[in-house]
């Protein structure tokens, strides 16, 4: 192999508060008016004391402004208590991640042997992605903690606490929206009874008042955890027109663990677990009554962290996502992972998942008199299946590839036209090809044929595609695709590609002359 480091991509950089223009090549199509905004890692030390894992670094916000074919770049560190803290003490004090937090070393022996008992504080370093709650803006994490944000600015504004308006934890970074502009995420909470998993609802705003306002929240269903010991990691969850659908997959948190992690001063994602011998278990609701399907639907092991999009046909739900057979790799995107070269980084590559796309189709009405161990699916154009059990309904997968996907590495980042065909029947989708640790190709996936067209340049990395509609569309890939590329082989030349999703052709870039590190999700802001 001999993969090319990246190194520089995993690096510290600084922020650039005000607007600085860009260099066009090429050309911005001019109905474009809105602002592509991204979250991801920025800052990975303080003082002497460094973030182990990637996840861990702080958050950094950019928004690439486009008008009249000309693009303007600012970027802000997300001023979370976290990072107020670490830079006021000039070292980490919040647990991260991947990251312990030393104990105060000014404390005496006593002291620092009690602060372990203490469980950690949640961070509010919400650098996941950006999502949408009643219009307003808001950086999230997989903690309970959110961050409201100015979409123009990106100053940080106040620090909100899903369990003040909800019985809940955590919520996820991976919504999901309905066209009258609800919000519907994926909780959790645990005691007394054991560990529930929540589907959310959180009503439509009016826009009217400048505060974070959640309320109205509310918990539309309750799912038990499988084994309240060991309740599930999840990143997101499906959506279609009429229902929602949590993945309980086999990777586990051990919660006694989880409480005894800081006696034993291990991090988070060593308490998470790969069972592969457990099946993956696919719980469904009616998204409107928030009623359970009493079907037991599963598959055999696998995860999943982000969904393409799920629709219904005929009283069968079809699901699409991207998925892996090993559950292993979470923990594994350390620092020193990312910055090793040459066959240290090739064996790391070489020890990852490969994430393909898959159609998973349910029977939503099956019938107590359906016959055992025939397949109960009569759709053309899948060849998933679902067979009747003793104990529910097995889900077999179609693969949503052909074998020329493999030599781009598989796919991740799925992303769609979710103003337009988000749970309704689709096309196209659009993807991040992996053919090194970070992604290093996009891709448009034809799902007629499963057939795809390719971005890849040697030593370029692009981040999640996003598509944003032509306003007169009259097909579904008519519009843009937008993705940040930047580069480990020279400093200060990152730039915003703007492909036309239907060619898959570049039609023109920003040039901005700063380093930007690899990021994880965004999305495009019509609005300002």
């Amino acid at each position: 192999l001999g993969l090319e480091s990246i190194g520089p991509l995993v690096s510290s950089v600084e922020e650039t508060p005000d607007p600085i223009s860009t260099v066009i090549k090429g050309e911005i199509p001019s109905w474009i008016t809105g602002s592509f905004l991204r979250n991801g890692p920025g800052r990975f030390e303080f003082g002497e004391s460094k973030f182990n894992h990637w996840f861990d670094g702080m958050a950094l916000m950019h928004r690439f402004h486009i008008k009249d074919g000309q693009v303007t770049y600012s970027s802000c560190f997300l001023r979370s208590d976290s990072y107020v803290q670490n830079s006021e003490k000039n070292r980490i004090v919040v647990s991260e991640f991947g990251t312990l937090a030393t104990p105060d070393p000014c404390k005496n022996i006593f002291a620092r042997f009690f602060s372990r008992f203490q469980i950690p504080k949640a961070t509010d370093n919400a650098g996941v992605s950006f999502v949408k709650y009643k219009g307003d803006f808001y950086v999230s994490t997989e903690t309970n903690f959110m961050r409201r944000i100015d979409p123009v600015s990106l100053e940080t504004k106040e620090k909100v606490d899903w369990s003040e308006y909800i019985a809940i934890n955590a919520a996820t970074a991976h919504p999901h929206y309905d066209r009258n502009g609800a919000t519907y995420n994926l909780g959790n909470s645990h005691g007394r009874n054991g560990f529930f998993y929540h589907i959310l609802r959180v009503p439509p705003g009016d826009g009217k008042n400048d505060v974070a306002d959640l309320s109205g929240a509310e918990i539309l269903c309750s799912i038990p955890a499988s084994d309240p010991r060991k309740p599930s990691y999840y990143h997101s969850f499906v959506m279609s027109e009429n229902y929602i659908v949590f993945i309980e997959q086999p990777i586990k948190l051990d919660l006694l663990k989880f409480m005894l992690y800081r006696v034993a001063g291990k991090s988070f994602h060593k308490v998470m677990s790969w069972n592969p011998e457990l099946e993956t278990i696919f719980h469904v609701a009616d998204r409107h009554t928030g009623q359970l399907i009493k079907t037991k639907y599963y598959s055999s092991a696998m995860f999943t962290l982000h969904q393409i999009n799920a629709y219904e046909d005929n009283g069968y739900l079809i699901m699409d996502m991207c998925c892996g057979d090993d559950g292993n790799v979470i923990g594994d995107f350390t620092i020193e992972n990312l910055q090793a070269s040459g066959e240290e980084l090739d064996k790391f590559f070489n020890s990852l998942c490969t994430n393909l796309p898959r159609r998973y189709v349910l029977p939503l009405d099956v019938k107590e008199n359906e016959p055992n161990d025939h397949n109960l699916i009569n759709l053309p154009y899948t060849t998933a299946t679902a067979v009747k059990t003793v104990t529910g309904v097995f889900l077999s997968h179609e693969d949503l590839y052909n074998d020329d996907l493999l030599q781009y590495g598989g796919l991740e980042f799925p992303q769609i036209n979710y103003t337009y065909y988000n749970a309704r029947p689709y096309r196209y989708f659009y993807a991040c090809g992996f053919g090194h640790v970070f992604a290093d190709s996009l891709l448009k996936m034809d799902l007629e044929g499963k057939k795809l067209k390719v971005w890849r340049h040697a030593g370029l990395f692009p981040s999640e595609p996003v598509f944003v509609p032509a306003p007169d569309a009259k097909d579904e890939d008519d519009g843009v695709v937008m993705s940040v590329v930047i580069t480990p082989r020279e400093k200060k030349s990152s730039f915003l590609l703007v492909l036309d999703a239907k060619t898959f052709t570049e039609l023109g870039r920003a040039e901005v002359p700063v380093d930007i590190p690899c990021g994880t999700h965004g999305l495009f802001n019509e609005m300002s």
